[in-house]
Parts: structure tokens; C-alpha cells; sequence
């Protein structure tokens, strides 16, 4: 299957951010999928990042960002419990993603303060949410594609 990118008929700039956040949000969840216990969750680098963590760290960074939920530790969004399975992390991965799309889909107005949850600082825009979520998927599914390699040779998209 050919990788065409992220979408180019973005008609704003909401649309345009959203359509590339999407296309990388795809792109790490297909680095998870089908790839078998307990490689999945086996650490491909001296840091112990693996494919699992990074689904569960980019479902809590959505959390946070768009639905306002607290994170306690974000040390540990990036390891998954023995209970943590691949299908249960990327379907909260996917259920997040309908949630946060359904909050952007709300903004008129990019400018304005994002959700944020109680005792932080400042809330950023929603702009700069949406624009870091791009920089933090990409980061990340840069990560995967290296992991899925050492895993079973796979690369790409």
C-alpha cells in the first residue's frame, strides 16, 4: 500500500493541523498492531521505550491536552502494567482520539486558552495544543517506526 501523507484538501487551518495530527495518530497505531507479546512491549533501546508504552503515553498526553485530565507521573504512561494488553491500549488510543476530535471540533477559535486541568499554570492555546500534539505523535511515531524495525524488519508507514 502506497503512503499518500497526511490529507492536502485541509479547507482552514483547523482542518489542516487536525488532518495532520490524524494521519500521524494512524500512523503509530499501525506500528502497534498485530505485532505479538511480548515483543510489543519489549524495549528496543537501552531506555526501555517499546511500542505499548508509546500507545499509552500518547493516549494520557491526549487525556491531558484535550479532555483535561491530570497526569500524576509521566514517567510511567510510558509502561505498561502486565494487564495492559494491545488491543485494550489501542482501543483507548482510538476511543481518546474520537474524544479529543470531538473537543477540537468545538473550537472556533484557535486562539483561545485550551483546557487545562486544576493547578496547573496558565493554560496554552488551542493552537499550540494542537500544534505540540503534532510535534509530540511525531516524535513518537518516529520512535515506532524504529521499534516495529528492529522488531520484524518492517518500515514504512
Amino acid at each position: 500500500m502506497t503512503d499518500a501523507g497526511p490529507p492536502w484538501t485541509g479547507t482552514d487551518e483547523k482542518a489542516t493541523l487536525l488532518g495532520f495530527l490524524n494521519y500521524l495518530r494512524s500512523s503509530v497505531a499501525g506500528k502497534a498492531a498485530d505485532v505479538p507479546e511480548p515483543q510489543v512491549r519489549t524495549g528496543g533501546v537501552p531506555s526501555g521505550t517499546n511500542l505499548l508504552g508509546l500507545i499509552k503515553h500518547l493516549t494520557r498526553v491526549e487525556q491531558f491536552y484535550f479532555l483535561g485530565e491530570p497526569i500524576n507521573s509521566m514517567r510511567r504512561t510510558m509502561q505498561p502494567t502486565r494487564e495492559e494488553t494491545v488491543d485494550g491500549l489501542l482501543a483507548d488510543y482510538r476511543r481518546t482520539i474520537e474524544q479529543a476530535n470531538e473537543v477540537v471540533e468545538t473550537w472556533a477559535d484557535l486562539t483561545l486558552d485550551a483546557p487545562r486541568p486544576p493547578g496547573r499554570n496558565l493554560p496554552p492555546t488551542r493552537r499550540w495544543v494542537l500544534v505540540h500534539m503534532i510535534e509530540e505523535t511525531a516524535r513518537h511515531a518516529g520512535h515506532a517506526d524504529i521499534l516495529r524495525e528492529q522488531i520484524d524488519g518492517s518500515t514504512g508507514r
